[in-house]
């Protein structure tokens, strides 16, 4: 592999921002307040929050959630109310708000880099005697299942050395999907709060054996939910945005041609729809219905592109409109850039800004995914990705449409390769 030259922003000297100092202790005073503020809210929605082996349960100890929205965060201080909380934030998360993030003790660091500080942080919270809230995903959820979670959680655990909670919320992505956050649903909400491991559990499991346990622990489906307990979406503008995760019709096998307009999906190439029915299923209007499940339409895409992988077929090239959050208070606009991005060499973005060009790349073990957003609010409401480094984040806007869900999966797919193939490499060095 060819090794990683970085060529940094040229930013004249400005301060970036510093993810290697420790949260402060949250003010008790806050505690009440976020409480307060979650509940308002909620006000006007279906909730309801059910505790599971967490009674006598006080701090310190860890608590990860799945991720679907930002009601998460509000429900989640339902749950842990009245214990001090540091939450693990992206450093997107302190945009025109760093002070006010870093008061209530929040963590902030860059998505997907390997940040060793954050696990030093986190150890610090836990060693003070409070809570530490972190979402392994550190994702939406495109279609309402569990994501991609690194085997790196359980070491963590592991050395943690204290007792674990889990949140599933059920309800959160049908009421606000990530692929059109926009227009609520009204959905009733059940979050659920487990004490799945003590530090006696913990103590006699392998970090292995840990992550089978987290990895089950997680697991979620919201339109099992849904069909469990007979919700029925009526809004008439329920699939609008779905193709952004659908981007690959399973009739003509054509990719990024896919758009969705009031309860329907169709492509743009062959002309067939499906409609997305009230009880979270899809059915053709004419032919075979391919897939009645949005999990099962993704999962199959996700298998199209391991495949292209490894028949040596994957890449992407394209020309991007590029936003860096170098501070945590403002995003610096770049200009215009190149990215490519491909199975040996991973990301590589270049472009140039206050007269100097700019080199950055991502090997594939570097990036075990990859930060996606669909109508980004923050910067222009145009869907991006995040490619980011220890000390820098850079927002990427293509040209090409449609596509950044083929890039989360391929991101995904060839880190599983290079980090299987260092494994290998390991193993047979040990038995040398």
């Amino acid at each position: 592999m060819t090794p990683t030259t970085n060529i940094d922003v040229n930013y004249k000297n400005k301060k970036r921002y510093n993810t290697a100092k420790y949260p402060i202790r949250q003010p008790l005073f806050f505690v009440g307040l976020i409480w307060l503020l979650s509940k308002i809210l909620l006000i006007g929605k279906k909730y309801k929050i059910e505790k599971v082996n967490m009674e006598g349960l006080k701090p310190p100890y860890m608590v990860l959630s799945n991720h679907m929205y930002f009601i998460d965060f509000e429900l989640a201080a339902m749950v842990t109310f009245p214990h001090r909380v540091n939450n693990v934030v992206a450093l997107d998360g302190f945009y025109r708000r760093p002070w006010l993030m870093e008061l209530i003790g929040s963590i902030g660091t860059r998505k997907f880099t390997n940040d060793i500080h954050l696990i030093k942080s986190i150890y610090k919270v836990l060693k003070r005697g409070d809570v530490l809230c972190m979402y392994p995903e550190a994702r939406y959820s495109p279609c309402g299942v569990q994501s991609y979670i690194p085997d790196s959680l359980g070491m963590l655990v592991k050395r943690a050395k204290v007792p674990v909670v889990t949140i599933i919320h059920k309800g959160n992505h049908l009421h606000s999907p990530f692929w059109n956050f926009r227009k609520k649903r009204k959905i009733p909400l059940h979050t659920t709060a487990t004490q799945i491991l003590t530090p006696e559990q913990i103590a006699v499991m392998s970090e292995d054996e840990i992550n089978a346990k987290l990895r089950e622990a997680l697991s979620y489906n919201d339109y099992q939910y849904q069909s469990n307990n007979n919700i029925l979406i009526k809004e008439k503008y329920r699939a609008e945005g779905l193709h952004k995760i659908l981007y690959h019709c399973p009739a003509c096998n054509t990719e990024s041609k896919m758009d969705s307009q009031g309860e329907e999906i169709f492509c743009r190439e062959c002309g067939k729809r499906w409609r997305f029915n009230e009880n979270g299923t899809l059915k053709a209007l004419e032919g075979e219905t391919e897939f009645e499940q949005i999990p099962d339409w993704f999962a199959w895409e996700r298998e199209q592109v391991k495949a292209q992988i490894e028949r040596g077929e994957y890449s992407f090239f394209d020309d991007i409109d590029v936003y860096s959050q170098p501070r945590g208070w403002k995003f610096e606009h770049l200009g215009s850039a190149k990215i490519s991005h491909d199975a040996e060499r991973g990301f590589i973005l270049e472009g140039y800004y206050n007269d100097a060009p700019y080199r950055i790349q991502r090997t594939p073990i570097q990036h075990n995914s990859l930060h996606v957003e669909y109508d980004w609010c923050y910067v222009k409401p145009f869907d991006c990705f995040d490619i980011s480094t220890e000390n820098d984040s850079f927002f990427c806007y293509p040209k090409q449409q449609n596509v950044i869900t083929k890039l989360a999966f391929a991101t995904e797919i060839i880190y599983e390769i290079h980090e299987q193939r260092t494994l290998r490499t390991r193993r047979i060095t040990n038995q040398k």
